[in-house]
Order: C-alpha cells, then sequence, then structure tokens
C-alpha cells in the first residue's frame, strides 16, 4: 500500500514545484478523493497501523512507512536537483514536504488518534532546519507528532541535498559564479546539519584525483583555486575551510616552477580569474580583489559604527568555538577576512619574489610595446601599490615614468630635428625620416638587468639613431642616450609586383632582411659577419623569413654554410604565409621572440653566485646540511654586504641548479659535495 502511494506522488505531483499555497493543497487528490483521515489510502494503512499495533508490532510498522516515505523524499530532491547548478532547489523541497508527505501524516496520525494539539510544554521545541511555524498549508495548527516528522523530513532533505552537492562540488566550483545558487543551497544544508568535515574530506579526495595531476596546467590549477576560494567564502567567510581544503593546492603550486609567472599573469592580464580567459573588458583579477576588500572594509566601518553595548552582548552569547578543522594557531580574528591576494602570496613564500616577478614582466611588456600607451599598466600599478605598499612598486613606477618621459622627450626632439632640417638650406634629406624612430629612454639603474646583443644596423639607420642621440644630449645636457639595438620592435613593408606585405619583427630580424636590399642573396656566414652576430644565432633568426616565405634556403659553398635568397615575386612566397593578396601583417610569436630581460631565475642564479663558496666551505666542514640548516647557517654568518636575504625556496632552487651542474648530490633530505 505504501509502495502504491509513493508512485502516485511522484506521478502526480510534479506540477508542485513552483505552484502556490492553494495550488499544493489542491494536489492532494488520489484516485480522485482528497487525503484525509476519511480517505480509502489512509483508512487502509491505518487499519494495518493498528492491527500490528495490537500484537507488539509498533516500532516495526512505524520504519515500514517511515522508509517509505524517506525513500520517497530522496527520490524527490534528487529529481529537483540533478546536474543543474544554476537554480536553487531548497524552496521547492520544502514546499513540496509541505503539501504531500505532511498531509499524508498528518491524515494518518489524525486517524490513529496520535494527532495532539501543541501545549505550553512544547514550545521550546525549535527545528534546527527553520523556525517552528504556527501552522502548516491545509492543515491549520499542526500536533506535537506532526512538527517532529515536520523537523526530521526537512532535516534528511537538507542531509540528502547536502551528500548530493558535496558529491558534485569540484563541478559546482568550475562553474562558480554561474552556479552560486548551489552553493547557497549547499551552505544552508551545512549550517544546519554541521556536516562540514565531510565537504572537507570529499572534497580534498576530488582535488588530488582530478586537479592536482602532471596533466594539469598551473594556470588552470591556479584558476580553479580562485574559484574555489570564492566559492567556500560564501559557504564559510571565516575560511576555517578554506585553510583546510586549500593547503593541498597551495603545496602543490610551491613544486611547480611557473607558478608565480602565472599567478602575475593571472593578476594583470585582464581575464577577471577566468580560466576560459572571458570577463569583463579589461577587468583583471587585481581588480576584481580590490573591489572585495573595500566592500569588506566598507562591511567591517559599519559593522564598528553601529555596535553598541547591548548588540556587542548579544554577541557574546551568539559565540561559537572554532571548529576542530581549525587551525588553533589563528584566532578567529585572524580568519575574518579572506584575502585572495594574501592566499596567492602564501603559494610564492614573500610578496618580494611576487614584486620581481610583476617587474621583470612590466619591463619585457615596455620594451617591447610600438606605442606609448599605459593607461592599463598604470592602474594595474596602482592597485599593486595598495595591497603591497608603495616602497616595494617604487622601481616599477619608475619604469613607467620612463615611458611617460619617453613619450614627451620623443615629441620634443622629432620638433627639433624638424625646425632644424628647415632652417638649414641646402641639407640633404635624410634616407630615412626622423619621424619612423621612438625611442623608449629608461633608467637602467630602475629597470631589471637587460639582454645586450651586439647587432649592426644599416647605415641609414645607424645615421638615425646617431643625430636623435645628439639631439638628445643638447636637450637633456649631460645625459647621453646609450643605444641597446637589439631591443624594440620594428615595423616593415615588403613590396612583392606592386602589392605589400606588413611585418612587425625584432630589430635583428630587420636587420637580417634590410641587407638584401644591398644584393639578393648571402651566404650565412657572410651574412652573420655583416651584421655582427653568431652563426647558430642567425641560422636561428633567419628561419623566422624562411617560414614566412620570403626568404629561400639553399645549400652553400661549405657543408657549414647555407645560402639564403630572396624571392622575386608574389608568386614564390608560400601562400599560406601571405593571405591577403594587397596587405598582410605578421607579428612575431612568443616562440618566435626572445626575452628583451633576464628572468627572475637568472637573476636569482647571479646574485646566489656569490654564497655559492659559503656553502660548499659549509658542506667541506659538515659533510652533509639540510635545506633549513644551510639557509639558517647562510642569515647567521653573511651579515656583510651582500647580506643573505633569500627565502627558502629561492635558495632550494640555486641549490637544485647546483645539483644539475654537478657540484653538490642529495641522499636523504640532505645535501653534500659531489665525488
Amino acid at each position: 500500500m505504501a509502495g502504491s502511494y509513493e508512485s502516485d506522488q511522484l506521478v502526480d505531483h510534479e506540477p508542485f514545484q513552483r505552484s502556490n499555497t492553494s495550488d499544493w493543497h489542491s494536489g492532494m487528490d488520489i484516485d480522485g478523493s482528497e487525503v484525509s483521515e476519511n480517505s480509502s489510502l489512509v483508512k487502509n494503512i491505518g487499519k494495518v497501523v493498528r492491527d500490528l499495533r495490537c500484537i507488539g508490532f509498533t516500532s516495526m510498522t512505524e520504519d515500514a512507512y517511515s522508509s517509505a516515505i524517506i525513500w520517497l523524499l530522496k527520490s524527490k530532491v534528487y529529481e529537483l536537483a540533478g546536474d543543474d547548478y544554476r537554480v536553487s532547489v531548497l524552496w521547492c523541497v520544502k514546499k513540496w514536504i509541505q503539501a504531500v508527505p505532511l498531509q499524508f501524516l498528518h491524515a494518518l496520525l489524525t486517524y490513529l488518534g496520535d494527532s495532539v494539539d501543541h501545549g505550553s510544554g512544547s514550545s521550546g521545541l525549535k527545528s534546527p532546519l527553520a523556525s517552528r511555524p504556527s501552522s502548516f498549508p491545509g492543515i491549520g495548527v499542526p500536533s506535537e507528532a506532526l512538527v517532529r516528522w515536520h523537523m526530521r523530513l526537512e532535516y534528511f532533505a537538507y542531509e540528502t541535498l547536502q551528500d548530493l552537492r558535496i558529491g558534485k562540488l569540484f563541478e559546482i566550483i568550475v562553474d562558480y559564479p554561474e552556479s552560486s545558487p548551489a552553493i547557497e543551497d549547499l551552505k544552508l544544508c551545512l549550517e544546519y546539519t554541521g556536516q562540514h568535515s565531510k565537504l572537507v574530506d570529499s572534497f580534498i579526495s576530488s582535488l588530488r584525483y582530478r586537479l592536482l595531476t602532471a596533466g594539469a596546467s598551473t594556470n588552470d590549477i591556479l584558476h580553479q583555486y580562485v574559484s574555489t576560494i570564492k566559492a567556500l567564502r560564501t559557504i564559510d567567510p571565516t575560511g576555517v575551510f578554506l585553510e583546510a581544503v586549500g593547503e593541498p593546492i597551495r603545496d602543490y603550486l610551491r613544486g611547480r616552477k611557473d607558478t608565480i609567472k602565472c599567478i602575475v599573469t593571472m593578476l594583470t592580464d585582464g581575464s577577471g580569474g577566468s580560466g576560459s580567459g572571458t570577463g569583463n573588458a579589461g577587468d583583471n583579477l587585481l581588480e576584481e580583489l580590490n573591489r572585495d576588500a573595500e566592500n569588506q572594509e566598507n562591511a567591517d566601518y559599519d559593522d564598528h559604527a553601529n555596535i553598541d553595548e547591548k548588540q556587542a552582548w548579544l554577541n557574546s552569547e551568539s559565540w561559537e568555538p572554532d571548529p576542530v578543522e581549525a587551525d588553533p594557531l589563528k584566532g578567529n580574528r585572524n580568519r575574518r577576512k579572506v584575502d585572495i591576494l594574501g592566499l596567492m602570496v602564501s603559494i610564492i613564500g614573500s610578496k618580494d619574489q611576487l614584486v620581481n616577478e610583476y617587474r621583470v614582466m612590466l619591463a619585457e611588456k615596455l620594451l617591447n610595446k610600438s606605442d606609448f600607451e599605459i593607461d592599463s599598466d598604470i592602474r594595474t600599478l596602482e592597485l599593486l601599490k595598495i595591497h603591497f605598499g608603495e616602497s616595494s612598486m617604487q622601481k616599477c613606477e619608475i619604469m613607467l615614468n620612463d615611458l611617460i618621459d619617453s613619450k614627451r622627450t620623443n615629441s620634443n626632439i622629432k620638433t627639433s630635428l624638424l625646425k632644424s632640417s628647415q632652417t638649414v638650406p641646402g641639407q640633404e634629406e635624410a634616407e630615412v625620416s626622423h619621424d619612423v624612430l621612438d625611442a623608449t629612454i629608461i633608467s637602467s639603474n630602475f629597470w631589471p638587468p637587460i639582454q645586450i646583443e651586439d647587432l649592426v644596423v644599416p647605415a641609414s639607420v645607424d645615421q638615425l639613431l646617431s643625430d636623435y642621440a645628439k639631439r638628445f644630449h643638447q636637450i637633456k645636457t649631460p645625459r647621453k642616450l646609450l643605444w641597446k639595438k637589439n631591443l624594440g620592435t620594428v615595423k616593415l613593408e615588403l613590396q612583392f609586383d606592386g602589392r605589400s606585405v606588413q611585418f612587425t619583427v625584432a630589430p635583428v630580424h630587420a636587420a637580417i632582411i634590410m641587407r638584401f636590399q644591398e644584393k639578393s642573396s648571402w651566404t650565412s656566414k657572410a651574412l652573420a659577419t655583416e651584421i655582427g652576430i653568431p652563426m647558430d644565432s642567425l641560422n636561428r633568426r633567419i628561419s623566422f623569413w624562411t617560414s614566412k616565405g620570403v626568404l629561400t634556403e639553399s645549400a652553400g659553398p661549405d657543408a657549414d654554410d647555407r645560402t639564403f635568397t630572396v624571392v622575386d615575386s608574389m608568386s614564390d612566397v608560400n601562400k599560406d604565409s601571405i593571405v591577403n593578396e594587397r596587405m598582410a601583417e605578421y607579428q612575431m610569436t612568443e616562440e618566435e621572440g626572445e626575452s628583451s630581460v633576464a628572468s627572475v631565475e637568472e637573476q636569482l642564479k647571479k646574485e646566489m653566485t656569490v654564497y655559492e663558496k659559503y656553502i660548499v666551505g659549509m658542506l667541506t666542514n659538515f659533510g652533509s646540511m639540510s635545506l633549513d640548516r644551510i639557509h639558517n647557517t647562510l642569515k647567521m654568518f653573511c651579515i656583510a654586504e651582500p647580506s643573505y636575504d633569500k627565502s627558502l625556496q629561492q635558495l632550494q632552487s640555486f641549490l637544485s641548479g647546483l645539483v644539475a651542474d654537478e657540484k653538490l648530490e642529495t641522499r636523504d633530505g640532505l645535501y653534500l659535495l659531489k665525488r
């Protein structure tokens, strides 16, 4: 009989998901008769229950119809929740409980005579899920037994939905913030069930199995971590459970070499923290974090401004201890704000490493710009200054000021050169116009180490640089320009049979192709000598032009020499390279281009070289030492200039390099000299 009832409800009450109260009540018709103590369904079940009670099977009887109702409720929760995380389902489940199971139970309890009105003695009874209702739709004032059933069913519904959402939490966070309704449902469920440890254990297991693997890119892991922070901040604003869930992610990311670079890119690339790169245009994760910080500060200000002695007393009465998952070394006060940027810095170890990586990336970007538009970079710098302080970002600020000054200086010098050419009669017109040159003038002491490479540029370009430098010295006496000829970008236009193709390339690529104006064919040895770069460097760079179909390669006079020839017409050019008959513009990719600035790793290796003798001496005296011991010994004894100020991670990176160079070896976590 119970099975028949369940089957009818699963079919008949599908419309109850969004109905109003009267609709829910009218939907209780079963076989044309309303469910009440007089309905045939209730009478039949009631008679069986009563008979079984008479022969001593009271407990078994209640278990039977309880199991049927619980099974029905569980099926309904699964039906409503499913895999759609964009809609909250708690409201529907609670309404359905009142419309179907409670109506049936009310009728059954009334038939059995178990319906008792509330008395004053039961006024202390309170549902952990919802405030105790004064009445139910179609029932009026509920009996004590019905209230207990209501509490029981709601608790089971919350627990079932909680387990369903926890099992799919990884997918929910991947879809965040679109899945925020599911997160809100999970938050309410956990508030009443208190089973946060189940969430922590299940989600950590999912992370280790599905995210923290060699096949996942560092960028994807970081974006998932940011989404995890945002989602769990909704569930637990204090950050207690985020500490437990985030620790495996942070430990894993510390072992990846590109973590710092990916963090800086994510903060500044305008993707808004979205792994797919979608987001508001020009809105990077750093701006989003800054808005969050402002909102939290305003909320804290309001909290302190509006609090009074009475409210403070009420707050003290509602105080609850931290859960067992909380770190005992961190008090509740320290957990009040969940700082996403702070959590990112904790992965790296110190803010200085993040600032240095940003400085290198900023320098690379500025040195390869073809204009002086830096508004977005200034905005990012101002946001970083808020989080890291002005002193930490001082060098970056000077770098941006150099770009601003360069724009003004370029304008002044071009105006001066133009006036000079107009006032000197009979002066020959320059082969290359001064208007084509825009110089980025940097204060080298405040920039990261620049990659310098000798390069012989064409005579016309060299004359242009010389004229510019002389005019700069006149305007900025006593300052002089020292050209870094291998840095920057060059826009070229190559003409084939009346049709032109534009390229944006590095100076060395421009120097190579401009030599073919003098003659159409060069051997690699002669061309390398002409532009002043090594043979291996030339062969690597000239492949850019051969891949675009502008140059052809053939065997040279010697076995180790090659001959390169410029194509005669458009018909000889690779049609896959030039896709527009009138004009096609090519820009170098990151693989074709080369770094203009020494990387953080290269700078660290150079800075740490001075400590290599100390490390070798320590290992000679002590035989073998752990990483921590080497780190502490260097801090203790290297106090004179240059003093030792590196982090444990930086030292580990340097020691790994010495191991790779076979100067050291590791054994059981200890470093010792290579024998």
